[in-house]
């Protein structure tokens, strides 16, 4: 994969940051790595279906890792897609508006 990443790759990260369950979940993924259980029961709103469910998208798109600790299954944020996201679509946007921005207060 290219450093820009590629659509399809893209595709996976807007969708799961579609949704606004699994930002809560990355949001209570970036405050501290949670077992798989911390973090169904961190959403007790939700049943665990559904909560793995989420999680499946945003391991699909590379959000959260989670690597096998005896029976526990420890999750974390993988903040590199979103930083690609960033990199390709918001920042020279940004930089863009800025620009237009400054132009406006030259007249």
């Amino acid at each position: 994969m290219s450093a820009k990443g590629n659509s399809a790759d893209d595709d996976l990260v807007f969708k799961a940051l579609a949704n606004p369950v699994r930002r809560r979940m990355l949001d209570a993924l970036r405050e501290a790595p949670l077992t798989t259980g911390a973090l169904c029961a961190a959403f007790d709103d939700l049943d665990r279906t559904t909560v793995l469910q989420h999680l499946r998208v945003l391991e699909r798109a590379e959000l959260v890792t989670g690597r096998k600790v005896g029976r526990e299954r420890h999750l974390a944020l993988a903040p590199l897609p979103i930083k690609r996201i960033h990199d390709r679509w918001i920042s020279d946007y940004a930089r863009a508006a800025v620009d237009l921005l400054q132009c406006l207060g030259d007249d």
